[in-house]
C-alpha cells in the first residue's frame, strides 16, 4: 500500500483520539491493590506467563514465592533458574508428576494438601509481593483440595500481594474471584506432530 500525506494525517488523527481515550481511562484508574490473576485454558503458555511475571516482579525488587502443585518428577528450566535467587524467591516443588503418571489419588491428595499448607504460609506473609501457584487449577479440578478453603485463603491474603494461579480447567468460582483471567486456546502445537517437549520451550 502506497503511503500518502493524507494517509499519514488520518493515522495521526486516529492515534490522537486513541491516546485521549487511553489517557482518560488511566486517569480514572488510580487504585493500587494486590491482584489475583488466573491463567487457564488448553493452550501452551500458562506457566510461562506466570514465570514471566515472577521475573518482572523480581526486577522491581519484590520478594516472591512459588508453589508447584503437579510438576515435580523432573526439574524444569524455570526451577533451575529461579533457584539461583534464594534470597528473593522461595521456590517449592510439591508435586509428584502429572496425574496420569502417579495413578494414586490418595497420594496426589496428600501432596496437594502439603503444597497448600506451604501456600498458606506464603499467602500470610505481607513481605511477599507475588505468589505463583502453578497448576493449582488442576489440583482443584480433581478435588484434591477444598475449594472454599482455597478461595477463603486467597481472599484473606495481604492487600498488596499479587497471586498468579495457573492450570487448565479453572473453577467458575476461581474465575469469579479473580481480577484478571486469561483463557489460552490451542491453535497449533508441536506435540500434535509427534514432537516431544523441548528444553527451553516446555521444560
Amino acid at each position: 500500500m502506497t503511503d500518502t500525506p493524507d494517509r499519514d494525517e488520518r493515522h495521526l488523527a486516529r492515534m490522537l483520539r486513541k491516546k485521549a481515550v487511553i489517557d482518560e481511562r488511566i486517569a480514572n484508574s488510580p487504585n493500587e491493590c494486590g491482584l489475583l490473576l488466573v491463567l487457564t485454558g488448553n493452550g501452551k503458555g500458562k506457566s510461562s506467563s506466570a514465570f514471566g511475571m515472577l521475573a518482572r516482579s523480581m526486577g522491581h525488587g519484590m520478594q516472591c514465592g512459588v508453589v508447584q502443585f503437579i510438576k515435580g518428577r523432573n526439574s524444569t528450566g524455570e526451577e533451575l533458574f529461579f533457584r539461583r535467587f534464594p534470597e528473593q524467591v522461595r521456590f517449592h516443588v510439591m508435586g509428584e508428576g502429572f496425574t496420569w503418571e502417579t495413578q494414586d489419588r490418595q497420594r496426589d491428595i496428600a501432596a496437594a494438601e502439603a503444597a497448600w499448607a506451604v501456600s498458606r504460609e506464603l499467602l500470610c506473609d505481607p513481605s511477599i509481593g507475588l505468589v505463583v501457584l502453578d497448576e493449582l487449577n488442576i489440583a482443584l479440578k480433581h478435588g484434591y483440595l477444598d475449594l472454599d478453603q482455597v478461595l477463603s485463603d486467597l481472599q484473606a491474603r495481604p492487600p498488596m500481594q499479587h497471586v498468579v494461579v495457573t492450570g487448565r480447567g479453572a473453577k467458575p468460582e476461581m474465575i469469579e474471584l479473580a481480577d484478571t483471567v486469561t483463557d489460552m486456546g490451542v491453535v497449533k502445537h508441536a506435540f500434535q506432530a509427534g514432537i516431544k517437549a523441548q528444553k527451553g520451550v516446555e521444560l
